[in-house]
């Protein structure tokens, strides 16, 4: 280490954030994996902080990257300086006034946007945070909106790997197959098998559908590809109209389907040996991080629904 430490700047705010996460993960490569960028990147991040300040503040083994006794007392100073910059963002914005403050632009996947997203609206309303602009397509589409800087927030249900996106799970849901109680699945007394769905035309979502995604990531992790959809169709509620019309079976997002099941029109099938669980996961540009978005991510990961 450097004996003549240089004075912080502000660029040095990413390295303290990266090193605050390396911290609470106790690994470079998962904080690394968190700000969506290299191994090596991180790395050179977290040195060029200690050559800047002077001080060694990890050590690495075994069991992963712990800090030493000045990283330890180093943390406690970065956190209070993260702290502090959040802090400036909410002092600039309620200074600016209700009428200065320009709507949050998210964009949200259906499932997320039609049962979850009112709740965490209501509760961004009751916390006088700035009002939301929101836009509804499929997690394909609202990652590439994300991407490209047209809004500041996405929330999708994709299992996919995002690359160039910072993200964090903000809740979950789990899919379920569904059909007419006419159909024939649905007087079953036991559950269908995966290689019975595999073998089975389903009706879907487009491609770049989170729920699309979801049940085919599952399917094939289970060694059981599913076979081309019966018929596509670009919306939830079409596909429970399709279903409850008796046209076939379709696997959509307990969310959705519960007041359905719930009056009778459509019946839950059990599948053995496939686990449906999914993320819900918050996405944002790693190169224009937003305080207002940070704070909205912080409501919804609260459970506030």
């Amino acid at each position: 280490m450097p004996t003549t430490p240089a004075p912080l700047r502000v660029e040095d705010l990413a390295g303290l954030e990266l090193f605050v996460t390396t911290l609470r993960l106790s690994s470079i490569s998962a904080a690394a994996r968190e700000h969506h960028i290299s191994q090596p990147s991180a790395t050179e991040r977290l040195r060029s902080l200690e050559r800047r300040i002077g001080v060694t503040l990890l050590q690495r083994g075994p069991g992963g990257s712990l800090p030493t006794p000045a990283g330890e007392a180093f943390a406690e100073w970065a956190r209070d300086v993260l702290a502090a910059v959040e802090r400036l963002a909410d002092g600039v914005a309620a200074v600016r006034g209700p009428g200065h403050r320009h709507p949050l632009r998210i964009m949200a996947s259906l499932t997320v946007a039609e049962y979850v997203m009112p709740a965490w609206l209501h509760s961004n309303r009751l916390a006088g945070c700035p009002p939301v602009e929101l836009t509804v397509g499929n997690s394909q589409l609202v990652a590439r909106a994300v991407a490209n800087g047209d809004v500041q927030l996405g929330f999708v249900e994709t299992p996919r790997q995002l690359v160039g996106l910072r993200s964090t799970v903000v809740g979950g849901d789990s899919l379920c197959l569904v059909v007419a109680p006419s159909h024939p699945w649905a007087r079953r007394r036991s559950p269908i098998s995966a290689a019975t769905i595999a073998a089975t035309p389903l009706l879907l979502r487009e491609e770049g559908s989170g729920t699309r995604d979801a049940f085919e990531a599952a399917m094939t992790a289970a060694g059981h590809p599913p076979a081309s959809p019966m018929a596509v169709m670009g919306s939830t509620t079409t596909l429970k109209a399709a279903c409850a019309a008796g046209d076939g079976a379709s696997v959509l997002s307990e969310l959705a389907v519960a007041a359905d099941l719930a009056a009778g029109t459509l019946v839950a099938v059990p599948i053995a040996g496939l686990c449906l669980d999914r993320e819900f996961r918050a996405l944002w540009r790693a190169s224009a991080p937003d305080q207002e978005a940070q704070r909205f991510v912080r409501l919804a990961a609260r459970g506030d629904t």
